[in-house]
């Protein structure tokens, strides 16, 4: 079973991308189960065509004993959905959510016979509940999805910072940066450099497309509004180049005074 997660800053596009390889994994013929871990229970949606309503948090909320059907909703391709679900806004701990949501889905043993498992993780790792795929190692290859943006790459290395505090006592590691364009000068030069000084590589740089949106907003994948599109054989290139990778690394974070530095150089050259 190949367990990864995508982390990143909040907005950067990782339920978006994270959806369009789960799809992309399922044509492969592989069983995915994609699993949210973020309150806003909006990760599957694509998969979906909707909203999750039943997250493991309400469901527990809700029942005393519950069964994986109960938490499981099958979605795009026969792809497995979970929205681990979250407190009230201004109540509670999300992070803590994140923790109960994936003990029950262990204990229920809902994710057995799958081929892969993504998990779909709520910005920085600043909160330890949101840090519990990288240590509890339900998640051993992580990758982040960034832009060439000051914030994104601050975000981009505080994770990295997360993975190699928990790589020392587990198999968890850095597989990449996944690039998300904003359309910035020499943003993909920018991202690639920043890879390497954090000891990983740029696995993929996604153009900003407008047909991301138009799907979206149909709440389908690239890969099931346009399959023909460009746009959705990036992500199957993605999908087929994470499958085989084997750049497994041990990040070297930067302090933020290199990383003001790299990115001040190339606003300098615009």
């Amino acid at each position: 079973m190949k367990k990864i997660a995508i982390y990143g800053k909040g907005g950067i596009g990782k339920s978006t991308t994270s959806a369009n390889l789960s799809a992309a994994f399922s044509q492969k013929g592989l069983k995915v189960c994609q699993i949210g871990c973020d309150p806003k229970n909006d990760s599957t949606r694509l998969l979906l065509g909707y909203i999750c309503r039943n997250t493991v948090l309400d469901v527990l909320r809700d029942k005393d004993e519950i069964k994986t059907e109960d938490i499981v909703n099958i979605g795009y391709n026969g792809i497995k959905c979970v929205e681990a679900g979250g407190p009230e806004p201004g109540v509670g701990c999300a992070g803590r959510g994140i923790i109960v949501a994936l003990e029950k889905l262990k204990e229920l043993q809902a994710l057995k016979g799958e081929d892969l498992i993504l998990y779909d993780v709520l910005g920085d790792v600043v909160c330890g509940g949101f840090a519990v795929p990288i240590r509890e190692n339900y998640a051993t290859e992580i990758y982040i999805v960034s832009s060439g943006e000051l914030m994104s790459l601050y975000a981009a290395n505080n994770i990295a910072k997360g993975i190699k505090r928990f790589a020392s006592r587990g198999k968890v590691r850095l597989a990449g940066i996944i690039g998300n364009s904003r359309n910035m000068p020499d943003e993909q030069k920018l991202l690639n450099e920043f890879a390497e000084k954090i000891n990983t590589r740029l696995i993929s740089f996604i153009p900003r497309n407008i047909i991301v949106n138009k799907a979206e907003n149909k709440r389908q994948t690239v890969l099931q509004y346009a399959p023909e599109h460009e746009q959705a054989q990036i992500y199957r290139d993605l999908a087929a180049d994470i499958l085989q990778n084997e750049h497994l690394t041990v990040p070297t974070p930067l302090s933020f005074e290199e990383l003001e530095m790299m990115v001040d150089k190339y606003d300098s050259q615009c």
